[in-house]
């Protein structure tokens, strides 16, 4: 089972196979937007397995990360909420 967590967009890269920087528990990482091409910097994501899954509201991010951190799965820094 896959299991995805929420990103935020920093920078995106346009083209064929258009591609999104993200800030996953603190770290860059790179994704494909081949799913979400309309996904926009600052955008929270759903990343699994190096795609971009879905696109999420502020309020529902938070709630995962929140998740996340209460279960003692991920270190969520503070700015992440």
């Amino acid at each position: 089972m896959c299991v995805g967590i929420p990103a935020k967009i920093l920078q995106i890269t346009s083209g064929v196979l258009p591609m999104a920087r993200v800030s996953l528990n603190g770290e860059e990482l790179d994704c494909q937007l081949a799913y979400f091409p309309e996904a926009a910097v600052g955008d929270y994501v759903l990343i699994q397995n190096g795609f971009v899954m879905d696109v999420l509201d502020p309020q529902s991010a938070a709630d995962s990360l929140a998740a996340f951190a209460e279960l003692g799965v991920l270190n969520i820094p503070a700015e992440a909420g």
